[in-house]
C-alpha cells in the first residue's frame, strides 16, 4: 500500500509539473553566501548553540556548524539562521 501511495504521488508530480518538495514534504534549503540560511519543512530544533544547529527534518536531519549563529526567525515549519556558516551536514 505504501508503494502505491508513493507511486501515485510521483505520477501527480509528473503530470501536474509540481515541485517535489511540495508533494513529498521535502526540506528546502536556501543559502545566501555563508551568512544566511533559510530552511523550510523542519520538524524541530534538536540542539542549538552559537556554533551549532541541529534540526530534525521531514526526511532526515540537518547539522549546521559555524560561528556566531543566531536564529532570526523560527516558525512551525521554517527557520531563518544568520552567522558565519562553516559547514552543513545532511543525514538521511
Amino acid at each position: 500500500m505504501k508503494k502505491l501511495h508513493r507511486r501515485l504521488r510521483q505520477l501527480t508530480v509528473k503530470q501536474l509539473e509540481l515541485p517535489k518538495d511540495v508533494i513529498f514534504d521535502l526540506p528546502r534549503i536556501t543559502m545566501i553566501a555563508s551568512y544566511q540560511m533559510y530552511i523550510e519543512n523542519h520538524r524541530g530544533v534538536v540542539q542549538f548553540t552559537d556554533q551549532y544547529l541541529h534540526l530534525r527534518l521531514s526526511k532526515g536531519e540537518l547539522k549546521i556548524y559555524g560561528n556566531q549563529l543566531v536564529i532570526r526567525a523560527i516558525l512551525p515549519e521554517d527557520v531563518f539562521v544568520e552567522g558565519l556558516i562553516r559547514s552543513i551536514e545532511y543525514i538521511d
